[in-house]
Order: C-alpha cells, then structure tokens, then sequence
C-alpha cells in the first residue's frame, strides 16, 4: 500500500491544521540468552555519556495512552507517569518523542513557553526512569494525519524558503535550550518521515539537510542527530539521496512489510517480511561510503531500526510476537545496532485513524501488556547492552537502478528468497 495516498486520503477527509506460546528455535535462542546478566536489572549507562553505537539498544515510539500527540494540548502528568512506568518495566533504555510543529510553534518568530515547559517535564521524568531521548522536530505528519505549520510553505519550498528557515532554526535552537540541561538526550530526529509531507529533487533535500544537521551539531554537538524518512528515498528518488542519508555517524530506516511492499512477495511470515530489517539495513550499508572505502559500501555501518512494526491488522497478538521475534533476530544477525519498536501504547478508539493504527503497540491503550510486549522485554534484556557483531558476508554493490521494482529485486535476491508467484 502506499503511504501517501493514505496520508492524502485522510488530508481530504479532514482539516487538521510470546514469548509467544510455542516451541521454535527462535524461542530457544531467546530462552538460552536471558541468562542471569541480561535480566530487567541490567544497568543502562546514559547514552549521552556513552555514545557507543556498536551496542544494542532497544526502546520505543511513545504514543501517550490520554490524548494521544494531542497530549501536549492536554497535559496530564499522571497519565504519562504511568506510560512511562509501563515502558520501563519492559526493558526499554530510550523513547523516540514527537512534537507536533504547529502546537510549539504557531508562529515563525515564536516558540511557545508552555509547550517548551512540557516538553522539559517530559524530559525529566524520562530520565527519572532511566529512559532516554530522540526529539522528533518537524512533525508535519502523523499517523496519517497531518500538522502543518500556519507559516507552512509546500515542496521544495520548504527546503529554500529564507523565511522558513528562519523559523526552523529558531525552533531548533529553543528545543536545545530545554535539552541542553538534560543528561538523557539522545539526539534530534529532523522529523516525522518529513519526506512524505514535503517532497522535492534530492539535490535540494541534501543541501538543506547538510545545513540543517551543521545548526544540529552546533548546538549540540555530544548528540546522534537523524533523518527519520520512510522507505522510500532508499527505494526510489525522492526528496534525500540515500548517499547522503547513509553519511552520518548513525542512519535509521522505517521498515513495516505493509508499507514497505513485502506482502507482494509472501506472507507476514516469510523472509520478505521477516527479513526486511535485515535487507534494508544491508541496502543502506551498500551506500554508505567511508574515506579510502569510497563508493564501495561500509558493511560496518551503524543501523538504526528507527520504526519498525507489520502493519497487518490481520495478526493475532500471537502471531504479531512471533514476527517481532524473527525480524529482531534477523536484524541482529545482519548488525543492526538499536531498535525503536512503534509503538508504546494501542490508540484510544475514540479517535478517528486509520483501523490499522488502533492496535500496533507493546501495549493496550489501558496498559495491559500484550504478548508482543513480552517477546519485546526478553529480547531487549537478552541482548541490550551486548556488542554489535557485523555479518561477514561480502556486501553486494547497490541497485544499479533506483526504483521500487529493482530495489525489491536487489533485497530479494540479497535474501535468496523466490517469491511463491514468481514467474507465473
């Protein structure tokens, strides 16, 4: 399915300014790994003063259980202590957090103080929790909705406009006025796959990104700063090169088999699926370069699982938690180093989204943890903490051309997968 034609459908629709119980060898190696040093008691050192990229780590999207996003709007400490206490008790070490652009900043030359305030509160009782932080900055976009700025200027010029830029570095430089006095912060997430809310020709994504991730570095040079962009500039041409994208010390990628096209290629449980963290993380090594390695790959690239969830609204608890355990496992394998699950907590049905948004977290919207909760809690206290071991598989050069149906066909043949359809 494609994303876009969701995202619009919904513009249109409204103004919006286990283990999992059985016997496998994938159950096996997760029992055999949950040894005495990786229980729930294992001490997570902070990131900010331990920048090691080489070592897993596991957390989440946090999706307020009251209120959604609109949270920000409707502050409840109580309920986010509570959230906060669940995600915890999971084994999780790091939430990726999502500010809504328009709510902090309804005007290009001022940062709302409440908002700011909130997002300082945030902050610290993450980090009473031992919880640390990735801020997602231009969320234009969210779960199918869309949060546009009242200054917003659409494609390319969003990413040319002085005006605009004038707005959001002084959006960025606020933001780094609260996380500077914070010992939990990870680092800033440009935005919410910004691509699929403003799209344009890559040369002119990358020299805004470049510059925008130089203002990052300046104000906080001891953070991991990211582009988290959907599937799609590493499939196709759109907005980022994936050169680029694939440049920085730590590059993340979305991966769901619905979004992502796998089901065209078998079924939740088969290697497409299955695999595509692994794949896709293999295909962004394969442009990344390092200084005497130059358009050859760097198979030691540091991969970060930023998003990553089926989408298949079709999967029992049972069967979402056997997918979760097979594609972390692959993952590993294949060296990804951290993993950010979307998301915390399920969606209150009293809210319109999309079906399929309702039910993707590691818990119920009253806090239940679901049997995907328990799979996530066994994998992130057998292996956070450990060092990542990077496959010794040579690493294949990248598509020679750049769209959806050769990039498939290069993660396929990367998987030695033969779709059931092939052929007919």
């Amino acid at each position: 399915m494609n994303r876009r034609r969701f995202i619009s459908s919904s513009l249109r629709s409204a103004a919006v300014g286990s283990l999992a119980s059985r016997s496998s060898a994938w159950a096996d190696r997760v029992m055999s790994l949950s040894t005495a040093r990786f229980t729930a008691s294992y001490a997570v050192p902070p990131l900010r003063r331990e920048l090691d990229l080489n070592r897993h780590r596991f957390g989440v999207n946090y999706t307020p259980s009251k209120n959604w996003w609109f949270c920000w709007n409707e502050w409840d400490v109580d309920s986010i202590k509570r959230d906060l206490d669940g995600i915890a008790s999971l084994g999780a070490d790091h939430l990726r957090i999502l500010l809504i652009w328009p709510y902090f900043q309804p005007n290009p030359k001022w940062v709302s103080p409440l908002h700011l305030e909130r997002l300082d509160q945030l902050l610290t009782l993450m980090g009473e929790r031992r919880l640390d932080a990735v801020v997602t900055v231009f969320t234009g976009q969210l779960s199918g909705w869309y949060f546009l700025p009242p200054f917003n200027k659409t494609g390319s010029a969003f990413y040319t406009d002085d005006m605009m830029w004038k707005a959001q570095e002084i959006f960025i430089r606020e933001l780094a006025r609260v996380m500077s006095a914070k010992d939990n912060i990870i680092g800033f997430d440009v935005g919410n796959e910004i691509n699929t809310c403003w799209s344009t020709e890559p040369p002119v994504g990358d020299v805004w990104m470049k510059k925008l991730f130089a203002l990052m570095e300046e104000v906080d040079p001891r953070g991991v700063h990211v582009n988290g962009v959907d599937e799609l500039p590493w499939f196709e041409s759109n907005t980022f090169s994936p050169q680029a994208l694939a440049s920085g010390p730590m590059t993340v990628m979305h991966c769901y088999p619905y979004w992502s096209g796998s089901l065209k290629y078998g079924g939740p449980m088969d290697p497409p699926s299955t695999k595509l963290m692994a794949a896709m993380a293999t295909l962004i090594r394969s442009y990344a370069s390092t200084g005497a390695n130059a358009g050859a790959g760097d198979p030691r690239k540091p991969v970060w699982a930023e998003e990553f969830n089926t989408c298949i609204e079709a999967l029992t608890e049972t069967q979402q938690a056997e997918w979760l355990e097979k594609a972390v496992l692959a993952a590993i394998d294949s060296g990804v180093s951290w993993f950010s699950y979307w998301d915390s907590h399920d969606v209150d049905r009293k809210f319109d989204f999309n079906s399929l948004e309702y039910s993707l977290g590691l818990l119920t919207n009253d806090g239940r943890v679901k049997q995907q909760g328990k799979i996530f809690k066994q994998l992130a206290d057998a292996y956070r903490g450990k060092p990542v071991v990077f496959p010794p598989r040579p690493l294949p050069a990248p598509p020679v051309n750049r769209n959806q149906d050769a990039s498939w066909r290069w993660m396929l043949d990367w998987m030695a997968w033969k779709p059931p359809n092939a052929g007919k």
